[in-house]
């Protein structure tokens, strides 16, 4: 069954309260596009954001998995949400390559933001040399694994090879429909038929010139897009893609 596309961009370390206006004029937007759209923004713009965009979807880009406690600099899923905040991304390839996070700490978190009553956008992929040894799917595949929580509900996996992000460079179409087919059966596997029912984004290197022909990719779901959702000119054309 098709699923209502998603297409969620990631601020990752940019923009300040100047860049609200963007904020503004992606949600105004969204309310009339075919396809569900968020916008994951610096911690520091969680709440203004909500306050520029009422009733648009504004999330994290990390959280904790306890609650409260002893961590210094890091922010809670419950934090998050008191500050208006939908939903959360996790697990993304920065996280784990800079701050050495493991599946097992992904997940934690996950569970976390899902208790919390966030929505979450688990990521998964590999790097170029476990995709030039021939080794992706299978990597990914255990990647995804040993990251799922319990519950499928509120639950959307990105893909994102970790050598497009930010580089210009995709998979070819051929590699994506093997990638995502192989997490659609991961999932299922996981969770029986709500598996059929967790959108699965791409992410890396998505731009407008390049949307649609993704998006027409089987069990490509939506988008999580980096530098072309910091401004509506880049964004807008990728969420019109999802048509």
């Amino acid at each position: 069954m098709a699923l209502k596309k998603l297409v969620a961009g990631n601020w990752k370390m940019h923009g300040t309260g100047a860049d609200l206006a963007e904020v503004t004029s992606i949600s105004l937007a969204a309310e009339t596009a075919a396809c569900d759209v968020a916008l994951c923004l610096p911690a520091t713009l969680v709440e203004r954001g909500v306050r520029a965009a009422p009733g648009f979807a504004i999330g994290g880009q990390d959280c904790h998995a306890a609650d409260k406690g002893a961590h210094t600099g890091d922010i809670s899923a419950a934090m998050l949400k008191d500050a208006g905040a939908t939903l959360t991304i996790v697990g993304h390839s920065e996280r784990r390559e800079a701050h050495g996070e493991t599946d097992a700490d992904v997940r934690a978190k996950a569970e976390a933001a899902l208790a919390a009553g966030l929505q979450v956008i688990l990521c998964i992929g590999e790097s170029l040399e476990i995709r030039e040894a021939g080794q992706a799917v299978n990597v990914v595949s255990a990647q995804v694994d040993a990251s799922l929580p319990a519950s499928s509900e509120n639950l959307a996996i990105a893909y994102e090879p970790i050598w497009a992000i930010g580089t210009g460079k995709i998979p070819s179409m051929d590699d994506i429909a093997e990638m995502h087919g192989a997490l659609r059966q991961r999932l299922v596997a996981a969770y029986g038929d709500a598996g059929n029912l967790v959108r699965i984004l791409y992410g890396g290197s998505v731009k407008g010139s390049n949307a649609a022909e993704i998006f027409a990719v089987p069990n490509v779901d939506g988008a999580l897009v980096g530098g072309a959702s910091l401004k509506a000119a880049d964004f807008l054309p990728i969420i019109a893609a999802a048509h």
